[in-house]
């Protein structure tokens, strides 16, 4: 059922509570690396202070593990936040207690706040600590959840603070991401347009097998890619070399191959090398004959034409995981080739969706996330949409 989002509030003279997800990556000097997620945010925010709202908003940063940790602190994201709204945010010391309820009530029409780090409290990762979600719900008038990346985590700030403010009667409902996010990621498994094809890359089988299952049931074709594609090539009697392998799941990569027939498409060949570096011995072999003391980092250039092919005729594109080791050339051909294809479909009229994580650090990194439909904040929640899985986070929310 469609939610009821921040467009269908009215936050006229109220402070509202609105859950983020500015988990975003920081060298070690703690300088934000890629402010993507809280640019994502930023129509959310608008929306409210602009009609005359106060925004409080709350996020996780890293996994402090129920402790302050000075370096995970979200000052440089509020930081960050006031340089793109062009104004003063307000960071306080806590998350529902004495500082940001002062901070809170202080708000003058306009204002933003951001609480300090969610998971310095162990009430957010514990879930259901009264105390701790009593003081956050109290804070505001209504809730807005816009954190699609930890939409698939019952943490305090993501279920149980909206579920108590529903309890007494405050709106509870979607931001502008993350309406957009289920739009996007719900519509290509249910009603995709077709040929619909999902490329999954990534290190291991394991990760992605679910994924996998169901998108064998409702795709036209699911091409394979980065190193689980070695596990899928062990399995059917090759040779992998050094190449990073799940011996475990060798049975499971079987099955897989068994149940999807022509469906699942596998690498022809493979790019190795003899050491993780760009200035290995580099080798281009088929599929199953890395030799000893190699190990394979991208998907050979037989394989990136024939998926490129593939990609270039499809109605939907669903991309989770790089082909290869992006980051580090010339072991990114794969991938370069992969977002290249998905950038034409997307200017011949296909929907395109890149489903978060590294996918989305590659697509990001190499030129082309503006050239496709979307791209995904959430690489574990896309991945559990993808499955086929419900939110309780979302299902929560008002209709």
């Amino acid at each position: 059922m469609a939610k009821q989002s921040v467009a269908d509030l009215d936050p006229t003279g109220k402070i509202v509570l609105v859950r983020v997800d500015f988990n975003v990556p920081q060298d070690s000097d703690g300088t934000i690396t890629d402010d993507r997620r809280i640019r994502m945010a930023v129509p959310t925010i608008r929306s409210i202070i602009d009609r005359g709202g106060k925004a409080v908003l709350m996020s996780h940063l890293g996994r402090p593990k129920g402790e302050v940790n000075p370096k995970l602190s979200l000052a440089p994201v509020a930081k960050r936040l006031g340089e793109l709204l062009g104004k003063p945010v307000v960071l306080a010391a806590d998350t529902g207690g004495k500082d940001s309820t002062e901070k809170a009530h202080a708000l003058s029409t306009g204002d933003v706040l951001v609480l300090e780090n969610v998971r310095f409290n162990p009430g957010e990762k514990k879930g259901d600590d009264a105390s701790y979600v009593a003081g956050l719900a109290g804070l505001a008038d209504a809730y807005v959840n816009d954190a699609f990346g930890t939409c698939h985590r019952t943490e305090a700030s993501m279920y149980a603070v909206p579920k108590t403010m529903k309890e007494s009667g405050k709106p509870a409902v979607v931001g502008f991401l993350v309406e957009k996010e289920i739009q996007y990621l719900s519509d290509a498994v249910g009603q995709p347009k077709r040929p619909f094809v999902a490329i999954l890359g990534g290190k291991k089988v394991s990760d992605k097998i679910a994924v996998i299952t169901n998108l064998l049931k409702i795709c036209d074709h699911v091409l394979i890619g980065g190193a689980m594609a070695y596990t899928f090539s062990l399995a059917q009697g090759g040779k992998t070399g050094d190449s990073l392998v799940e011996p475990d799941k060798l049975e499971l990569a079987k099955q897989l191959i068994r149940d999807g027939g022509d469906k699942l498409v596998l690498p022809v060949d493979t790019q190795c090398a003899d050491d993780f570096s760009p200035d290995a011995n580099k080798k281009i072999v088929k599929a199953g004959e890395i030799p000893d003391g190699f190990e394979g980092l991208d998907i050979g250039p037989d394989t990136a034409t024939r998926y490129v092919e593939i990609i270039r005729g499809a109605g939907t594109v669903v991309w989770n995981g790089p082909m290869g080791v992006f980051e580090m050339p010339p072991f990114d051909a794969g991938t370069k080739a992969v977002a290249d294809a998905v950038a034409s479909a997307t200017a011949s009229g296909a929907i395109t969706i890149i489903g978060g994580g590294d996918s989305a650090a590659a697509v990001e990194q190499l030129g082309y996330a503006e050239k496709v439909s979307h791209v995904s904040t959430g690489g574990g929640a896309s991945l559990e949409m993808l499955e086929g899985k419900a939110f309780k986070t979302v299902d929560i929310l008002d209709e």
